[in-house]
């Protein structure tokens, strides 16, 4: 009998971590620009919140939690087998 499953399928990673890293600088800079001109246009600045948050994939915690992903894809894996799960670096992986 198999063991449970670990992933849902479900990762916040992008393909790659290149274009992780500009997803997060398009994001959060959208975000900081809604900030920065709220004094000049008001509240007009806010529709860039959505924006920001779209290009994020939700929240900069979600975006964070997927750029770990996207550096380990491919370095570690997790298996469970009788309950017990461990994460083990995948052999002929290089290292940062």
């Amino acid at each position: 009998m198999p063991g449970p499953a670990v992933s849902d399928g479900k990762s916040l990673a992008s393909t790659s971590v290149v274009g992780h890293v500009a997803r997060g600088a398009v994001g959060f800079g959208l975000l900081a620009g809604s900030l920065a001109l709220a004094p000049v246009v008001g509240l007009l600045s806010l529709a860039l919140v959505p924006m920001g948050v779209l290009a994020l994939r939700g929240c900069p915690a979600c975006w964070v939690i997927g750029l770990a992903q996207a550096i380990s894809r491919g370095r570690l894996e997790r298996s469970c087998v009788d309950g017990r799960c461990q994460l083990n670096t995948v052999t002929g992986s290089s290292s940062l």
